[in-house]
C-alpha cells in the first residue's frame, strides 16, 4: 500500500510539476517587488517569494519545501497588512491562513469572498504543517490550492497598494 502511494505520488508529481513551473520565472519575486529588502513583514513575504521562484528553477520533485515557503509568504503578507492597515496595528499568533484572512477582513477595509479561498488556504496550511513533520504531501491538491490562492494574492497586493 505504501509503495503504491509513493508511485502514484511520483506519477502525479511528474504530471503536475511541469505545468506549474511553466507559469513564470520570478513570478512571486516580481509580484512582491514593492517589499524588496524592506525591513518588515512585507520584506519577509518577498524573501519567501524569492525562495519559491528559486525552488521552481530546481529539479526538486517533492513539493513540500515549496509549500512551506508559500504558506510563509502568505502568513507574512497577512501579518504585514494587519500590522499596517488594521485599526489595532497588531496580529494574532496563528499560522492558519484562513484564520489570518478572517482577521484581515474583520480588521481592515479589505473585502473579498472569504469562502472562495477558505479551503485552499486550509490545504496550504496543512501542507506546510506536514512539511514540518515530514509526512507525504498531496502535491496535486496543494498545486490546485495555489492556483486558487494566487487570485487572493493579487487581491491582497492591490489592497496593500491603495
Amino acid at each position: 500500500m505504501i509503495l503504491c502511494a509513493i508511485v502514484l505520488r511520483t506519477v502525479a508529481h511528474k504530471i503536475i510539476w511541469p505545468r506549474f513551473v511553466g507559469l513564470g520565472r520570478n513570478m512571486y519575486q516580481e509580484r512582491l517587488q514593492r517589499f524588496e529588502n524592506v525591513k518588515n513583514l512585507g520584506g519577509k513575504a518577498w524573501q519567501h517569494g524569492v525562495g519559491i521562484d528559486l525552488l521552481e528553477k530546481t529539479n526538486i520533485e517533492d513539493c513540500s519545501i515549496h509549500c512551506f515557503h508559500y504558506q510563509q509568504m502568505f502568513e507574512m503578507l497577512f501579518k504585514h497588512l494587519l500590522e499596517t492597515k488594521s485599526r489595532y496595528g497588531a496580529y494574532s499568533r496563528t499560522h492558519k491562513l484562513h484564520k489570518l484572512l478572517e482577521e484581515v477582513s474583520e480588521n481592515t477595509p479589505f473585502e473579498t469572498d472569504n469562502t472562495k479561498y477558505r479551503m485552499a488556504l486550509q490545504v496550504i496550511t496543512v501542507c506546510a504543517e506536514e512539511y514540518r513533520y515530514n509526512f507525504l504531501i498531496d502535491c496535486g491538491g496543494y498545486r490546485d490550492s495555489v492556483e486558487i490562492a494566487d487570485g487572493l494574492l493579487r487581491e491582497l497586493l492591490a489592497f496593500e497598494g491603495e
